[in-house]
């Protein structure tokens, strides 16, 4: 019995021996054709990183060649499904500059555009990438009207926007949780400045009200008339666009008691 076992073991570390055996004589061959071979079988194979490192070794032997364009698109490929993307990012940025016109050029360009997309970070943090993935998204689209990845651009593009905005409401916001209601207001006009069509524009002219009514409410007696009209505005630009919000029924009360403030001053 204890023969069997031994027999088991040393077979398994033969047979894991000659597997890393096969890809270390690969990496130390001077042939080129096999380890072209040998890269797209373990491609195949789901074997990323061991096929990239292949399709690397063969960059500079197959550059001029009939093989160059596909060499350098599937050692991006090969790090793209790895998920090395800052990697695969570059090596797709450098192939499009290089094969302009190569059949694999615009599935490069749109995984350039994915790896960009993917490495953006949420609403809170820095969006410096994400400006950066729709520019180059927007380029794309405008080369490749007709892109079989139109839809997933479009996506990219709107889950962007969406980080966009929120980042810009709820950094307006803040100045509302602190009750710095002068700050709010300006902040809070920026924010629809910079765009107007804000996904959460109904939320921030809600604030926008409520920062010039509680603004105008704590103001010295001599301001509170001309903040309380500044108010009133808000408050109609308000409802007249959104005249069946949810918030109209918390706005009213302030509404009225302005136009007793007003009346009396």
């Amino acid at each position: 019995m204890r023969i069997v076992k031994l027999l088991v073991v040393v077979l398994i570390g033969v047979f894991m021996t000659s597997c890393v055996s096969k890809y270390e004589m690969l990496v130390r061959s001077a042939d080129v054709d096999l380890k072209y071979k040998g890269a797209f079988k373990y491609f195949e194979e789901k074997k990323y990183k061991k096929a990239a490192d292949l399709f690397e070794q063969i960059l500079l032997a197959t550059k001029g060649t009939t093989r160059d364009d596909t060499v350098q698109f599937y050692f991006g490929l090969s790090n793209y499904r790895y998920g090395d993307l800052m990697t695969a990012e570059a090596n797709f940025d450098q192939f499009t500059k290089v094969f302009p016109r190569s059949p694999f050029t615009e599935e490069a360009r749109f995984l350039r555009l994915d790896c960009l997309y993917e490495s953006t970070y949420r609403y809170e943090l820095d969006q410096l990438p994400s400006y950066k993935a729709m520019s180059s998204i927007s380029e794309f689209l405008y080369e490749y009207p007709n892109s079989k990845y139109l839809v997933k651009c479009k996506d990219m593009l709107v889950d962007l926007q969406e980080r966009l905005d929120k980042k810009s409401y709820e950094a307006a916001k803040i100045y509302v949780t602190i009750e710095d209601y002068k700050a709010a207001t300006f902040a809070l006009k920026n924010a629809l400045k910079e765009n107007p069509d804000n996904r959460y524009r109904e939320e921030i002219m809600y604030q926008l009200v409520v920062s010039n009514y509680k603004y105008a409410n704590q103001s010295v007696k001599a301001k509170q008339k001309e903040r309380y009209l500044a108010f009133v505005d808000e408050y109609y630009n308000f409802v007249s666009e959104f005249p069946e919000s949810k918030y109209k029924k918390s706005i009213a009360g302030m509404f009225e008691h302005s136009q007793t403030v007003i009346n009396n001053k």
